[in-house]
């Protein structure tokens, strides 16, 4: 078994810890890197106590949102979306129509909400069992680390 240390998060990593952090006093639930559909892989998605969903994408840098030409795709697997940045950011690069959220490694503040655009709820029921099912293979790799948790 091996015991090395485990690596140390990217910048990205430690701003979308804080961000699940701070989505926990508004009752939200999170998960990191999930993919609603082959191709896409949102940083974080929550899961709100009335079965709200929302996307965040946490860029580090100007350059990794530079490089994010995928973004606009998690639109439809959402009913808000957002972007994390941390402080530094330079916030005039993002589009003024989605949420903002500014953070670190240890908490977010939501300072401009996304607009709401309900999902429908064939696609609401997907997300939620994908949600689940990413919850439950992360949980299971956690409490047993020799057992792969990848789909085949």
């Amino acid at each position: 078994m091996d015991e090395s240390p485990p690596l140390p998060l990217m910048p990205g990593q430690r701003l979308a810890r804080g961000v699940c952090r701070a989505l926990r006093q508004f009752d939200f639930v999170a998960v990191e890197e999930l993919v609603p559909t082959p191709g896409l892989r949102v940083d974080v998605m929550a899961l709100g106590p009335k079965g709200e969903v929302w996307v965040i994408e946490c860029k580090s840098s100007r350059a990794d949102y530079r490089a994010d030409q995928k973004w606009q795709g998690y639109l439809e697997w959402c009913d808000r979306f957002f972007w994390a940045v941390d402080g530094d950011f330079p916030i005039d690069l993002l589009p003024e129509a989605s949420g903002l959220i500014i953070g670190d490694a240890y908490g977010a503040e939501i300072l401009r909400m996304g607009p709401e655009t309900p999902l429908p709820a064939a696609r609401r029921k997907v997300m939620l069992q994908k949600f689940a099912r990413h919850a439950a293979l992360r949980l299971q790799a956690f409490r047993d680390p020799g057992v792969s948790v990848f789909q085949v």
